[in-house]
């Protein structure tokens, strides 16, 4: 095994790259959907953060597209701690057509769980989104696990983030399936959802159109 003598932390309280797991720790220790990995050189490690967590070898193998049916979305969070505002992005797809799915806020009752309010209220934008359309059903794709979760009871909702979410899903009126993805593994729909996420809350420079 390949001594690990740098720490890349693509999701945390402060991204970068570290010298020590000490450092690192610091920075993703109680951060939910804390991204990171140790690696032997410098330019794996800022390679992974440049990436987020992906175009290494040590960040896992490119999973497939899942097949896909329609109507679906994918969604996703991030949080910028340096604004403390939380972001998230995604799209949804009904009869051939792609709508977007972008937003943020800082609001510090939600904003307190950091990424986790951006990976909710991207599920709550997609499923008000498929309301609008006048859709019955929707297929959230997404890549944080208390997305479905919370929404099934699996876990309890003991936060202001997660019950809010649990209570919108349970009460929308519509059937939500869930399909996990895995993150930073090259998922075209999952890469597209966190790049609007992390733009939404300023980590990333809106692509020009």
């Amino acid at each position: 095994m390949a001594k690990k003598n740098y720490y890349a932390v693509w999701s945390g309280k402060k991204p970068g790259v570290y010298k020590s797991w000490d450092e690192a720790k610091e920075q993703v220790h109680g951060y939910p959907g804390a991204g990171y990995r140790g690696t032997a050189t410098y330019e794996e490690a800022a390679l992974l953060v440049k990436n987020n967590g992906a175009g290494s070898e040590t960040a896992g193998e490119a999973e497939a597209e899942p097949e896909l049916s329609e109507p679906y979305a994918f969604t996703d969070g991030s949080y910028n701690s340096a604004t403390q505002v939380f972001g998230y992005g995604g799209f949804l797809v009904s009869d051939g057509v792609k709508h977007p799915i972008q937003g943020s806020s800082d609001d510090p009752e939600l904003a307190a769980s950091w990424n986790v309010a951006g990976e909710t209220c991207g599920a709550i934008a997609a499923i008000e989104l498929a309301k609008d359309l006048g859709l019955t059903e929707l297929t959230i794709y997404y890549d944080y696990e208390g997305v479905k979760k919370w929404a099934t009871g699996e876990w309890e909702a003991k936060k202001i983030v997660s019950q809010r979410y649990r209570d919108h899903v349970v009460s929308c009126g519509m059937d939500i399936s869930f399909v996990h993805v895995k993150a930073h593994t090259g998922i075209p729909g999952n890469e597209e959802a966190d790049r609007l996420a992390k733009e939404a809350c300023g980590i990333l420079d809106k692509e020009e159109e």
